[in-house]
C-alpha cells in the first residue's frame, strides 16, 4: 500500500475503489491511478515526486453530491405546467431535392417548419459538432474534433453568397444525392471545392447581405476569439498533413506542430494564412446557417426549437486537445466498467477534460462550450449526463477493468449548465442511462435537468412501467440513435445483425429473441389494458412479426406512441426515422466500418413527409394528445 499516492490520488478525487451496476466492489490498482494523476499533469514518477506533489495538491475537500441553493435550469413558463412533444431527426440522413447528398441546415430550417405545422414545439438532431475535414470518413457525431465548433459538411451552399451553381458539378450533385446512404468522401469534396471558390469571390463582395457581411465576419471572430483562430488553423494543418500522409489528427504529425504555439506552427500560419481564414469563414456560415434554423423554427410556431445534442467527449488527436492542450487529459479515454451488457467494459477512445485544469481555470472552458452550444437550442441533451458527477477514465493499453472513476465538482459543474441555460432560454435534458450512481437523478430533478426515460428500458419485473409511472422531470421517447427503430425492434431484428456482426453469440441472440417475444406480449397487454388498442389490433401486430415484407400495422405504432404521450412527463421525442417506417438502424455500436453507421438516409424525401401517411396519421395523434 502506497499511504502517498492513496492520499494524492484522494485529493484529486480518483477513486480506490468503486461499485459496479451490481453492487460488486472493485478495487482499483495502483498503476491505474498513477496513470491517471499523471494524465492530470502530476509527476509521480518517483516516491519523492509522489511527495512534492501532494505538497503541492489542494486540501482535502470531499466532493459531495449537493447544489448549491437555487440552483435550477431553465424552464419556460407554459412548459412548467404544461407538456410538449418533438421530433428527432439525424441531419445527415435527410433527402431533399436541393441538398447535395447530405441533410443540412438548410433542410434543417425547412423540417422545423414541417414540424411546427404538425404541431411539434421541437426539432432534435444529432450532435453538430465539427468533425475532421480532412478525413470525412471520421464521421461518428459522438467523436468530434471538437465540441466548441460546428460541422462545415451541413452548411447549405446554395444559400451563401458567393457561390454560383458553375463552381460544382452538376451530375455529381444527383449523384450524391441518390444514393442511399451518405457518401461522405464525396460530400466533403464537392462542399469544399465550391465553397473555397464561394469563399475566394466573397471577399470581393460588396453590398452583401446581412448576416453574411465582412462586418459580421470580424464581428463572428471577435466573439469566438483565439480558439476560433486555433480551430481554422488546426484545419489548415490537418489538410496539409493528410495531403502528406501523417493523418487528420495532430498525434500523427511532428512534434514540433503537436505544440499550437511553436514556432514552425506560427511559420504556417503565416503562409498558408488564406487556408486558415477559409475554416474560419466555414465556421461563420455554419454559425449563422444554424442560428437562422432556430429562428426559422420559431417563427413557424414551435416554443423550443431546436433540440441539439452535445457529446461527452471529444477524439484525442483532434481541434479541441490541440488549440487548449492542458485542459484535456492524455494517456487514458473515457469508458464504462464491466456490467450485464458488456462483461469486458468499454473504452470509448475520448479524451476527458480535466478536473484540475477545470479547476485552475474555474470552469471556463466548459461554460464557453455550454454557451456555444445552447446559443443556437432551445433544448439540450447533455450524452452522458453523470459526467457531470464522474467519469470512467482507461488508461491506454489497459483494458477497461483496470479503469476507475473521477470526480468532478457536480455543484460548479450543474450550477455553469444552468447559468447558461438561463443565459440563452434552453430546457436541458440529461442522459441518464447506464451506470447511474444513487442519488444522481434525485439531483438532476431539483436542477431541472429532464432524465432521459427510453421505452425500451422503462420496466419492472412484470412488464413495461404503466405510462403514469414516468416521471414528470423527463423527455420521453420509444428510442434512441443507438437502439432499433420501432419496425427493427418488433421484428428482432437487431439481433441478428448484431450476431451477423459478432457482436453477439448464436445462443445469446436466440435467448434475447425468445425475450423480445415475452416483451412484445407484454407491451401489446399494456396497450389493450390501457384502451390504447383492441384485440384485433394487438392480434394483427403479432401477424407481423413473420410477414416481414408487410408494414408494421398503423394501430401499433401509433399505440405504443400515445401511450408514450399520455405519460407526465415534460417533453416527448418522436424518431422521425419511425415517423416514416424505417427498419434499418441508424448506428450499430461496437462496429465502425462494417455497418454504415450514421450514413443511412431516410426512405422519404424532406418535400414527401406531409403527404406521408404514416407520418400524418402520427403526427396528427401526437398533436391530439399534446396539443399546444
Amino acid at each position: 500500500m502506497n499511504d502517498t499516492l492513496d492520499a494524492l490520488a484522494s485529493r484529486y478525487h480518483v477513486m480506490g475503489r468503486y461499485w459496479g451496476i451490481d453492487g460488486t466492489a472493485h478495487d482499483v490498482p495502483e498503476a491505474t491511478r498513477e496513470r491517471i494523476l499523471a494524465a492530470m499533469g502530476m509527476d509521480v514518477s518517483s516516491p519523492e515526486a509522489l511527495a512534492r506533489a501532494l505538497a503541492e495538491a489542494p486540501d482535502d475537500q470531499p466532493v459531495v453530491m449537493q447544489l448549491r441553493p437555487g440552483t435550477r435550469c431553465f424552464v419556460p413558463d407554459w412548459l412548467e405546467e404544461g407538456k410538449c412533444w418533438g421530433i428527432a431527426i439525424q441531419l445527415y440522413a435527410v433527402r431533399s431535392e436541393r441538398n447535395w447528398g447530405i441533410g443540412d441546415y438548410a433542410d434543417l430550417a425547412r423540417l422545423g417548419a414541417i414540424g411546427a405545422r404538425a404541431g411539434a414545439d421541437f426539432l432534435g438532431t444529432n450532435p453538430l459538432h465539427a468533425p475532421f475535414m480532412a478525413d470525412p470518413n471520421r464521421r461518428s457525431p459522438f467523436f468530434p474534433s471538437t465540441r466548441r465548433f460546428l460541422n462545415p459538411l451541413y452548411i447549405a451552399v446554395d444559400d451563401v453568397p458567393g457561390f454560383d451553381p458553375a463552381m460544382v458539378d452538376g451530375d455529381e450533385i444527383a449523384r450524391l444525392r441518390a444514393l442511399p446512404a451518405v457518401d461522405y468522401v464525396g460530400v466533403a469534396a464537392l462542399k469544399r471545392s465550391a465553397l473555397r471558390q464561394a469563399f475566394d469571390r466573397w471577399r470581393t463582395l460588396d453590398g452583401l447581405p446581412e448576416p453574411y457581411r465582412h462586418a459580421d465576419f470580424e464581428a463572428f471572430r471577435t466573439r469566438e476569439g483565439v480558439l476560433l483562430e486555433r480551430h481554422g488553423l488546426f484545419e489548415a494543418l490537418s489538410e496539409a498533413k493528410t495531403a502528406e500522409g501523417l493523418g487528420s489528427g495532430w498525434e500523427g504529425w511532428p512534434e514540433p506542430l503537436h505544440d499550437p504555439e511553436s514556432a514552425e506552427v506560427a511559420t504556417f500560419a503565416v503562409e498558408h494564412a488564406a487556408e486558415v481564414r477559409f475554416h474560419v469563414w466555414l465556421q461563420f456560415l455554419a454559425s449563422v446557417q444554424l442560428e437562422a434554423a432556430q429562428a426559422a423554427a420559431i417563427a413557424a410556431g414551435m416554443r423550443v426549437g431546436l433540440y441539439l445534442d452535445f457529446a461527452v467527449g471529444e477524439a484525442p488527436d483532434g481541434s479541441g486537445t490541440w488549440s487548449n492542450p492542458s485542459l484535456c487529459m492524455r494517456g487514458v479515454s473515457i469508458g464504462a466498467p464491466p456490467d450485464y451488457f458488456a462483461t469486458d467494459g468499454q473504452d470509448w477512445g475520448l479524451a476527458p477534460l480535466s478536473p484540475a485544469a477545470l479547476d485552475r481555470h474555474q470552469r471556463a472552458p466548459f461554460r464557453d462550450m455550454m454557451a456555444s452550444s445552447m446559443r443556437y437550442a432551445g433544448a439540450l441533451r447533455i450524452d452522458h449526463a453523470m459526467a457531470l458527477w464522474q467519469l470512467f477514465l482507461v488508461p491506454h493499453g489497459e483494458p477497461p477493468s483496470r479503469g476507475t472513476y473521477v470526480r468532478y465538482p457536480i455543484e460548479e459543474m450543474v450550477g455553469v449548465v444552468a447559468q447558461a441555460s438561463h443565459a440563452h432560454r434552453t430546457v436541458v435534458i440529461g442522459e441518464d442511462l447506464g451506470n447511474v450512481p444513487e442519488g444522481f437523478r434525485d439531483l438532476m430533478e431539483i436542477a431541472a435537468i429532464l432524465s432521459y426515460r427510453i421505452l425500451y428500458f422503462e420496466r419492472n419485473p412484470d412488464g413495461f412501467i404503466a405510462p403514469w409511472d414516468y416521471p414528470r422531470e423527463a423527455l420521453a421517447c420509444l428510442s434512441t440513435h443507438d437502439l432499433p427503430t420501432i419496425v427493427g425492434w418488433w421484428r428482432g431484428d437487431d439481433m441478428p445483425l448484431r450476431e451477423t456482426h459478432g457482436l453477439m453469440s448464436a445462443e445469446s441472440a436466440a435467448r434475447h429473441l425468445a425475450e423480445r417475444a415475452t416483451e412484445r406480449e407484454q407491451l401489446l397487454a399494456g396497450l389493450v389494458h390501457y384502451g390504447i388498442m383492441t384485440d384485433a389490433d394487438a392480434d394483427a401486430a403479432r401477424r407481423a412479426v413473420t410477414d416481414r415484407d408487410a408494414d408494421l400495422p398503423e394501430a401499433l405504432v401509433l399505440g405504443v406512441h400515445v401511450m408514450l404521450a399520455r405519460t407526465p412527463s415534460r417533453m416527448l421525442a418522436v424518431r422521425l426515422e419511425d415517423l416514416v417506417g424505417q427498419r434499418d438502424p441508424v448506428n450499430l455500436p461496437g462496429t465502425v466500418d462494417a455497418y454504415p453507421n450514421w450514413q443511412i438516409k431516410l426512405p422519404v424525401a424532406l418535400e414527401d413527409l406531409e403527404g406521408h401517411g404514416l407520418f400524418l396519421a402520427l403526427t396528427g395523434a401526437m398533436a391530439r394528445e399534446r396539443p399546444r
